[in-house]
């Protein structure tokens, strides 16, 4: 059954999160996953929006979510991150 990752991002360091956005995709793709939309702006239809960037990842299955975010590769890229941007990650299977 598919599962979906979905980040909330407000980046407060832009260079420093550039270099972690580029060690990213590689780790997202060894655990079968990919990027179904990596976005900002967020444009409000309803309701209130407070951050400035809208990730949501799909995998295979919440298993290989959950080991691509526990993985090296990724704890790597989020030690990268850290300082640069403040995220809310959330998984949710389909």
């Amino acid at each position: 059954m598919p599962a979906f990752v979905i980040v909330e991002v407000d980046i407060t360091d832009p260079e420093k999160y550039n270099a972690y956005k580029e060690l990213t995709p590689a780790t997202v793709l060894a655990y079968g996953g990919k990027f179904v939309l990596r976005g900002q702006p967020v444009t409000v239809l309803e309701g209130e929006w407070n951050h400035e960037r809208l990730v949501m990842l799909q995998f295979p299955t919440k298993e290989k979510a959950t080991a691509w975010y526990n993985s090296e590769g990724y704890q790597y890229a989020k030690s990268v991150r850290s300082g640069a941007a403040k995220a809310n990650f959330l998984l949710i299977e389909s």
